[in-house]
């Protein structure tokens, strides 16, 4: 596995987001193949960063290549790869990944993701972890609306790996 350098996040976040789909994301020794994510940047109202930097979101200006993690509904650790140029707040939110011997169901939404890999705020503007193990992603992942929010919510920023048939 080739570990990606922070000059591949170091892209908008819309063209990062499509190809970090079959990349793996490492945290403590556990690999996470990133099968869903959502991007954001500043111009997005639903992005944290659109009203400017502040303490909650300022990992997210950079640089690129750490996490951005954030609590949410008072409850919920969140984790997003930083993306862009020093300055600029974007990042790409991990959405859902398989993990080998944890059950889909636990790692289908991003706060379950989260914590099947003991994500919280002491992560937050570490270096990420992401391995590209030659599978590549699709060529045609499916795009869609975001989910979960209530700003721009129509704007096609999720990107999934496409359906797989069953053997």
């Amino acid at each position: 596995m080739r570990r990606l350098p922070s000059a591949f996040f170091a892209r908008d976040a819309i063209e990062v987001a499509p190809e970090l789909l079959n990349k793996v994301l490492r945290v403590g020794g556990v690999d996470a193949r990133i099968v869903e994510v959502e991007a954001y940047t500043q111009d997005d109202p639903a992005s944290h960063s659109f009203r400017g930097r502040t303490r909650r979101n300022e990992v997210m200006f950079g640089p690129p290549g750490r996490l951005y993690v954030y609590f949410v509904y008072g409850m919920h650790y969140c984790v997003n790869l930083v993306t862009g140029t020093v300055g600029d707040g974007q990042a790409v939110l991990l959405r859902a990944a398989v993990i080998d011997g944890i059950d889909r169901r636990r790692t289908d939404g991003p706060a379950k993701l989260a914590r099947s890999l003991g994500l919280d705020l002491a992560h937050n503007g570490s270096t990420a972890d992401v391995y590209d193990d030659g599978v590549g992603p699709p060529e045609l992942p499916v795009v869609s609306n975001r989910v979960g929010i209530t700003r721009a919510a129509d704007w096609p920023r999720r990107y999934r790996l496409p359906p797989t048939r069953k053997e």
